[in-house]
């Protein structure tokens, strides 16, 4: 008789990668006006499974088994494309939100200080010559 436990947590793992692709962590994209906003979620799974075999010999060998799963899907930030700009929104409050709120302005500071960098090297090179 071949392992019946090995078999049920092939299926159940299957049926949980199955859950876990890529397109439900990435959602599909949602046009809202001139704006695309992009959910992404954040996917929990547990599972387990056992199971018990006899070996009598009037009988026969007898099985007996089970396995179960769970996932727990939650949303937890939306990509906001709006034009040239994007930015992440949390889903909920958090630790983090101050960080992730900071990132589109600090990166919107290098850039400035980058081109500033790139005038005064400019002005430096002219007052040279």
């Amino acid at each position: 008789m071949p392992n019946n436990v090995s078999e049920i947590l092939k299926n159940i793992v299957g049926e949980l990668k199955e859950m876990a692709r890529t397109q439900s962590v990435v959602g599909e994209p949602i046009t809202l006006g001139d704006k695309i906003v992009v959910p992404l979620v954040k996917i929990s799974v547990g599972f387990g499974a056992g199971g018990g075999q006899t070996e009598k010999q009037t009988e026969g060998a007898q099985f007996g088994g089970g396995g179960g799963g769970g996932a727990k899907i939650e949303p937890s930030a939306f990509i906001v494309i709006d034009g040239d700009k994007i930015s992440l929104l949390s889903a909920k409050p958090g630790k983090y939100d101050s960080l992730i709120e900071a990132v589109p302005s600090l990166i919107g500071k290098l850039i400035e200080m980058k081109a500033a960098s790139k005038e005064k090297k400019a002005e430096e090179s002219q007052a040279g010559n």
